[in-house]
């Protein structure tokens, strides 16, 4: 149990951290709420198993996911869970601090772990190992569940202007330490629009991708391109890629936002087969 203790012990540490970065600040009621939220996290893995079930024929799990009809030993060897991809969005409001509103209150149900105003500035919301609530309904690839797999990023943005140098700036500089600390695929930087086709456009097409990916931030395609094989099949590369071609219009669309961003229409020209194709063989 010494690494179940000493995993306790860092969450109680980053709970005192942040109530003591949290005094004089206008967020200090909301930060409460954040931290009795952690608090209960950690509660829940120190509460006592429940007593052996009566009957080992009944397999029940209690409310916390643990199986009541089976002893307890905790293994040493653990750690938490890694991120493994990076989700960027726009606001789609208009300043920094209406989006730290709407991440603040209950009702919303809605957060991220970082927001990037327009001036670069960068507010932490939540630890990077816990789960925020960026994603709502999503897909990629076989991944059905991207809150649990990935760190959410806001940019400040109405989704009808440029970013501004300042504020890419910061969010590269934030990606460097991400893509360092957890290991995260190069490929795994994608935008909101990207897993939720069907419902959201976020970062717009005036976001940067290819200097993004020039930096180690996802990927685009290269300068020469080739056209397809005869038996290429666009909907097929698309789903290989990640995108979710049930609604196959709705997939294009995403698809061409990251990288054609000058027309964003359902339908696929020549070039953007090319396109298509040479972003194909780069995740095979």
């Amino acid at each position: 149990m010494k690494g179940l203790n000493l995993l306790i012990l860092g969450c109680i540490l980053m709970l005192f951290a942040g109530s003591c970065a949290s005094k004089k600040n206008k967020y200090a009621e909301t930060n409460k709420i954040h931290t009795k939220h952690v608090e209960e996290a950690v509660d829940a893995i120190q509460k006592p198993l429940p007593p052996q079930m009566p009957s080992p024929e009944v397999f029940v799990a209690d409310i916390k996911g643990k199986r009541g009809d089976l002893d307890w030993v905790g293994t040493v060897n653990f750690d938490m869970r890694r991120p493994s991809f990076v989700i960027i969005h726009h606001t789609a409001q208009e300043s920094l601090e209406q989006t730290i509103r709407t991440f603040t209150l209950e009702h919303t149900q809605a957060s991220s772990h970082y927001v990037i105003g327009r001036d670069g500035k960068t507010v932490q919301m939540l630890n990077d190992y816990l789960r925020s609530w960026h994603a709502g309904a999503s897909r990629w690839g076989k991944i059905t569940d991207m809150n649990s797999q990935s760190i959410g990023i806001e940019l400040d943005n109405n989704g009808r202007e440029p970013f501004s140098n300042v504020q890419i700036n910061s969010l590269l500089r934030l990606l460097d330490t991400l893509k360092a600390n957890y290991r995260i695929p190069t490929e795994n930087f994608i935008g909101h629009a990207d897993i939720a086709p069907t419902r959201k456009q976020d970062p717009s097409a005036l976001f940067p991708w290819k200097l993004l990916a020039e930096k180690g931030f996802g990927i685009w395609y290269d300068d020469y391109l080739s056209a397809p094989p005869i038996d290429f099949n666009p909907g097929l590369a698309l789903q290989i890629i990640g995108y979710d071609t049930r609604n196959m219009s709705a997939a294009i669309v995403a698809f061409k936002r990251h990288y054609i961003q000058s027309d964003i229409s359902p339908e696929l020209t020549d070039f953007d087969l090319q396109v298509l194709y040479n972003i194909f063989l780069k995740q095979n």
